[in-house]
C-alpha cells in the first residue's frame, strides 16, 4: 500500500503525468455527475418497487453503474452493453476466421475490431434500453411514441457517452478507461455498503450477542483476506527458463544469454467473472423486468436463483470454463515454441519444437487450473460468509474486490511504466 502511494506521489511531481492524472479524475467526475441526471418521464421510486429492492438481482448492476440504475439516470445501463459487445467479439474471433486474422494484424486490426465493438455496443444498448422500457410497467409516467424515443435514446446515448469517455481516459489519461469507469462506480457505492453493514449491527445493539459480533468480524476479515489473496495471485507468475544457443556472427560469438517466459497465474484477470456474470444475470434480468409480479415455480426459481447453492456451483464452473477459454486465446504455446526455435532459444532439458509446446501447454494448464479455482473461490466465498452471517454483503462480494484490486494494480503499473520511460528519456537527453 505504501508503494502505491509513493508511486502516486512521485508521478504527481512530473508535469506531464500530473496532467494525465488530473484529466482522468476530471473525466471520472463527469461520470459521477451524470449518475445524478434523471431521465425525463420516469419514476425512480416506482422502479424500486418493481424490482422489489433487487439486492440480489440488480444489486451488482447498480453498484457498477454507481447507483445510476436504481435512480434511473442517464447512465443507468452503465458500460455493460460495451462489456457484452466485447464478450461477443472475443467469442466471434474464435468462430470467424476473418476476425481472427484481424486480431493478429496488430494495431490496425485492433482498431477495426474496436470499431465493430463500438457499433455492437450501441446496438446492444438500444436493445437493452427497449427491454427496460417495456419491462418497467408503471414506472413510465406517460407511455407513447415520444416517451419511447426519448427514454430509449437517452439510455443508449448515456452508454455511448460513457464508452467515449472511457476511450478518452485510455487515450489521454492513466489506465484503462472502461475499467476505471467500473472502478469508479464500485468505489462510489463503498460508503453506502459500509453504512448498511453498520446499520445492521446497530439494529442489534440492544440484544447484541457474541455471534453477532463474530458474524461482523467474519465478514470484515473475509474482505481483508480476499484483498490480500487477490494482490498476491495477481502479482504471481511462473517463469519458464530460456537459454539461447551461442553462434558465430562475423568474428564475434553471440548468444548464450539466459532469459525466461513469464506466465501470470491469473492472466485472464476479471474477464472470466464478467463473462460468467453476464450469462447468469441474463435470465434473472428478463424475469425481473417482464415477470416481476408472477409467482410461478419457474419465475420463483430464477428470482431466487442467486441465493441458491446450485447458482454458486454453476457460477464457479462458468468461471473455470472462461478462464481456460480466455487464457488459450491470449497464450499460444505452439507460436511461442516456433518463435523460440527461430531465435535459437530452448528450454533447458526440453527439445525444441513440439516437446517445447507440449511442456509450455502443461505448465499453462496447471497454473490456469489454479487461477480458475482461485477466481471461483474468491467470487463465491464472501457470499457464503454473508449467507451464514445473515448479512447482505453485495458490495463486499469477491467480484467487486477483484475488479477494484485488479484495476488499481493495473493503473499503478501503468504509472510506473510511464515514470520509467520518462526517466530513461531524461537520461538519454
Amino acid at each position: 500500500m505504501g508503494g502505491m502511494f509513493d508511486t502516486l506521489r512521485n508521478a504527481w511531481k512530473i508535469p506531464d503525468l500530473r496532467k494525465k492524472i488530473l484529466f482522468t479524475v476530471l473525466m471520472l467526475l463527469v461520470f459521477r455527475i451524470g449518475t445524478h441526471i434523471p431521465v425525463p418521464g420516469l419514476n425512480p421510486e416506482k422502479f424500486k418497487e418493481v424490482i422489489g429492492g433487487g439486492a440480489s438481482l440488480f444489486g451488482f448492476l447498480d453498484i457498477i453503474s454507481g447507483g445510476a440504475l436504481q435512480q434511473l439516470t442517464i447512465f443507468a445501463m452503465s458500460i455493460t452493453p460495451y462489456v457484452n459487445a466485447s464478450i461477443i467479439m472475443t467469442l466471434l474471433q474464435v468462430a470467424i476466421p476473418r476476425l481472427e486474422r484481424l486480431a493478429k494484424e496488430g494495431e490496425e486490426g485492433k482498431k477495426i475490431i474496436g470499431q465493430y465493438t463500438r457499433y455492437g455496443a450501441v446496438i446492444l444498448g438500444f436493445i437493452q434500453a427497449t427491454a427496460i422500457y417495456f419491462g418497467m410497467g408503471g414506472v413510465i409516467m406517460d407511455r407513447g411514441i415520444l416517451s419511447f424515443v426519448t427514454i430509449t435514446l437517452t439510455f443508449t446515448a448515456g452508454t455511448a457517452f460513457l464508452m467515449w469517455l472511457g476511450e478518452k481516459i485510455t487515450e489521454h489519461g492513466i489506465g484503462n478507461g472502461i475499467s476505471l469507469i467500473i472502478f469508479g462506480g464500485i468505489v462510489s457505492r463503498g460508503p453506502q455498503g459500509a453504512m448498511a453493514l453498520y446499520a445492521i449491527f446497530l439494529d442489534k445493539v440492544e440484544g447484541v450477542s457474541i455471534m453477532d459480533i463474530v458474524s461482523l468480524v467474519a465478514v470484515l476479515a473475509a474482505f481483508v483476506v480476499v484483498i490480500a489473496a487477490v494482490v498476491f495471485v495477481n502479482q504471481a507468475e511462473r517463469r519458464i527458463p530460456i537459454q539461447y544457443a551461442k553462434k558465430v556472427v562475423g568474428r564475434k560469438m553471440v548468444g548464450g544469454q539466459s532469459s525466461h517466459i513469464p506466465m501470470k497465474v491469473n492472466s485472464a484477470g476479471v474477464i472470466p467473472i464478467i463473462f460468467a456474470m453476464s450469462i447468469l444475470s441474463l435470465p434473472s434480468t428478463i424475469i425481473g423486468f417482464f415477470f416481476s409480479q408472477s409467482t410461478g415455480p419457474v419465475v420463483s426459481f430464477f428470482k431466487n436463483m442467486q441465493e441458491s447453492f446450485w447458482y454458486a456451483i454453476v457460477y464457479g464452473l462458468l468461471i473455470l470454463f472462461f478462464t481456460f477459454f480466455y487464457t488459450m486465446i491470449q497464450f499460444n504455446p505452439v507460436e511461442i515454441a516456433n518463435n523460440l526455435k527461430k531465435n535459437a532459444g530452448f528450454i533447458p532439458g526440453i527439445r525444441p519444437g513440439k516437446p517445447t509446446s507440449d511442456y509450455i501447454s502443461k505448465v499453462l494448464n496447471r497454473i490456469t487450473w489454479f487461477g480458475g479455482f482461485f477466481l471461483a473461490m474468491v467470487t463465491i466465498f464472501p457470499s457464503i460468509i454473508g449467507l451464514f452471517a445473515s448479512i447482505p454483503n453485495i458490495w463486499f462480494s469477491g467480484t467487486a474486490v477483484l475488479i477494484l484490486v485488479g484495476v488499481a494494480l493495473d493503473t499503478v503499473k501503468q504509472l510506473e511504466s510511464q515514470m520509467l520511460m520518462r526517466h530513461y528519456k531524461g537520461f538519454l537527453e
